[in-house]
């Protein structure tokens, strides 16, 4: 098989038509080029060059022979280049693991601006709960997460990228509606449209350790686990619910989100990643998403 280096040799002459010119052009003498040229010949077994002491031209092969010869050079060359990128965090491919509440506003907008800022990384999309995401992360099946928090013996550096009040769904008929403050005296015999204390297990334990602070406890209606699935639910007039302030971007008719009593308790998206992660255009990404979620807070 004819090496690179060949090529760029038969290229040369191809265009020089000389070889002290193309031998030149190569940084090279002209013994070693013609030697180069016969190997080259040798390997495809058919001449290429016709040769006399006054002109060199290619021959009906030699010429097809260039054409395709200047397309694998070109195609090396890509190829190194690209390894380079790759290998900077230029180029290559992210998978995001997310959570539905972040698939609301914050990966899209996330994805969109990493689209025009970082056009040759290419980024993968996996919705999962956040126990699926900590899997996923030991497992290298994804690389970065959006994620609820983690527990302190987590594996996975993290960063704060997103933090949320809670807010009150109710109909837009509902009187408190209309309130201008929402009061934990509001709510206590309000039924309460709540987040499962399994699938919604994060919301669950939010919003109990909100209305225990308070001093409340609201006669609960049903227990669901998607934000879209009890604003629906509240849509329909049976009962009220506190979600988080991101699920106002779900704009369902007729509910209506209103601001509760101060409370230091607020919903939160977590970056996480593996620190021993052996793909470059990660920390592209990953301090990207910072950048990008510090400016959008």
């Amino acid at each position: 098989m004819f090496e690179l280096f060949q090529l760029r040799c038969f290229v040369a002459l191809a265009e020089e038509l000389h070889f002290g010119r193309a031998a030149a052009r190569l940084f090279m003498t002209q013994p070693p080029l013609s030697r180069q040229i016969q190997l080259l010949e040798h390997v495809v077994g058919v001449r290429l060059l016709e040769r006399s002491t006054r002109s060199v031209a290619l021959t009906t092969a030699g010429q097809s022979f260039y054409l395709n010869a200047r397309q694998l050079l070109r195609q090396a060359d890509q190829a190194a280049i690209e390894a380079r990128r790759i290998d900077r965090g230029q180029a290559g491919r992210v998978i995001f693991g997310f959570t539905a509440v972040a698939g609301y506003e914050l990966i899209p907008d996330l994805v969109a601006a990493a689209r025009m800022a970082l056009p040759e990384i290419d980024i993968v999309l996996k919705e999962m709960v956040s126990l699926e995401q900590a899997a996923a992360l030991s497992s290298n099946l994804i690389d970065l997460g959006f994620t609820r928090p983690l527990s302190a013996q987590s594996p996975f550096s993290k960063a704060l990228l997103l933090s949320e009040p809670l807010l009150l769904a109710v109909h837009g008929a509902h009187p408190l509606a209309g309130k201008t403050g929402i009061e934990p005296a509001d709510l206590r015999s309000e039924p309460l449209i709540m987040h499962s204390p399994d699938e919604g297990k994060y919301f669950y334990n939010l919003i109990t350790a909100l209305l225990t602070a308070a001093g409340i406890d609201p006669p609960h209606a049903q227990y669901l686990e998607q934000n879209h699935t009890i604003l629906s639910m509240v849509r329909k007039s049976l009962g009220v619910a506190i979600v988080p302030a991101s699920a106002g971007h779900l704009q369902f008719p007729d509910v209506v989100l209103k601001p509760l009593w101060d409370s230091p308790i607020r919903a939160e998206i977590y970056l996480a990643w593996r620190a021993d992660s052996h793909n470059p255009a990660l920390e592209t990404v990953r301090h990207f998403a910072l950048a990008h979620c510090g400016q959008r807070a």
